[in-house]
């Protein structure tokens, strides 16, 4: 009687399988969730028409959604490690759709504020969860796709749905509307595999605990994970520039007022940042900090360049330059958190990484929402691009400092 062939590595065995495209299909819920964050962005310069706000209401709704967003990760960020991966996910994926519903509805800024409060509480419980599900999910033939994937799925996501957005409204039906009915079905279909997924964490005690708000990387973690955490902050302050006035500089700048370039403008960024992590996956982590800060400083000195000189061929080369150094820095920070983390530690350690990047992407960009009405948008734009090069700079210090004193 034939016998079957002995799995390897290059052919997992059938029962690996169904684990596999259950983690592909948990990849795409990441991807599912980013993209309805980032698909408000080229909106809003149209709700800002339609209702006749400044810019400093645009980048308070935004910050509206990051408080929703910090304050979901700091309570229920570490929650799955207790109640298991299921019951959270099944839960910030109703609360999306009721968020998502919202938009779909909303007639003015009060709506669309709370729309988007709802929006960031659902994607930081949703996010963090899915995060740890991954490495929870990773295959046995396929060691480090989970640090891939968590790198490569939110900046594919962040540009997904801008560039889809921006597309739907300059050319699609109700363009207010119909992108937030897209992702409704796209929820739906996310609710049902997470019904149907097997449950990846068991429960543990302490889940009431585990509310109380707090943030922090365990102590014997901190050698690895603190290293990454300046280039995690010029990385993520870059995006929260661009998706939150990128398609108004574009606009205000440059002149340029189709809304599928406002989209165009999150995607350079965030899509350049996604194929350039899928790209150098196979790279050691720690080797991609120091090239990563060099190239989200040069990158954004040269879109400021563009800026100052109002050549746009020059903001869009820096920002390409600068997705690849945030597709880098990405990988290197959250392959280094899903290498040196335990099971238990996942959903914790993955909600501070999160609220890190969040606080950088936020917190700096509502500063310059003030300050483009205050100042106007290209001192901003400027400012803002000096502060980050000078971010960078830091943090490339700090790699070679710290890669000096290990070869000591």
């Amino acid at each position: 009687m034939a016998t079957a062939p002995a799995a390897t590595a290059a052919t997992p065995p059938v029962a690996a399988r169904p684990r596999s495209r259950v983690f592909t299909a948990v990849a795409a819920i990441v991807v599912l969730f980013l993209a309805a964050s980032s698909a408000p962005s080229p909106l809003y310069v149209v709700y800002q028409q339609q209702w006749g706000f400044t810019a400093w209401v645009l980048t308070a709704v935004f910050a509206i959604y990051v408080v929703g967003l910090l304050g979901s990760l700091l309570v229920v960020g570490a929650l799955s490690d207790h109640l298991g991966r299921r019951p959270v996910l099944a839960a910030a994926i109703l609360l999306e759709i009721v968020a998502l519903a919202l938009f779909l509805v909303a007639g003015d800024v009060v709506a669309l504020a709370a729309a988007r409060l709802l929006q960031g509480v659902a994607t930081g419980a949703a996010i963090t969860t899915l995060g740890a599900t991954l490495v929870d999910l990773e295959p046995a033939h396929a060691r480090g796709r989970a640090g891939v994937v968590n790198s490569v799925a939110p900046t594919a996501g962040l540009a997904l749905g801008a560039l889809g957005c921006g597309a739907l409204v300059e050319f699609g039906p109700a363009p207010t509307r119909f992108v937030y009915a897209l992702l409704i079905a796209g929820m739906v279909l996310a609710a049902v595999v997470v019904v149907r997924m097997r449950e990846t964490s068991p429960r543990r005690p302490g889940a009431i605990a585990s509310l109380r708000p707090r943030v922090g990387i365990p102590a014997r973690l901190r050698t690895d994970a603190v290293p990454v955490v300046p280039v995690m902050i010029a990385s993520w302050a870059l995006g929260g520039l661009y998706l939150s006035l990128g398609p108004s500089v574009t606009a205000g700048l440059f002149g340029l007022r189709n809304h599928l370039v406002g989209g165009v403008v999150v995607t350079l960024l965030c899509g350049t940042a996604a194929v350039a992590a899928f790209l150098l996956r196979s790279r050691p982590a720690p080797s991609l900090l120091a090239p990563a800060s060099v190239l989200l400083g040069l990158g954004t000195l040269v879109s400021l360049a563009g800026v100052s000189t109002d050549l746009i061929a020059f903001s869009a080369l820096g920002t390409l330059i600068a997705g690849v150094g945030f597709g880098a820095a990405a990988l290197a920070t959250f392959g280094t958190f899903a290498r040196i983390a335990e099971p238990h530690e996942r959903g914790a350690l993955f909600a501070a990484a999160f609220v890190i990047s969040y606080v950088a992407f936020s917190v700096p960009a509502v500063i310059a929402g003030i300050a483009g009405t205050a100042f106007g948008l290209r001192i901003t734009a400027e400012v803002y691009a000096i502060a980050i090069i000078a971010t960078a700079a830091v943090a490339l210090a700090l790699r070679l400092a710290a890669a000096g004193r290990s070869a000591r």
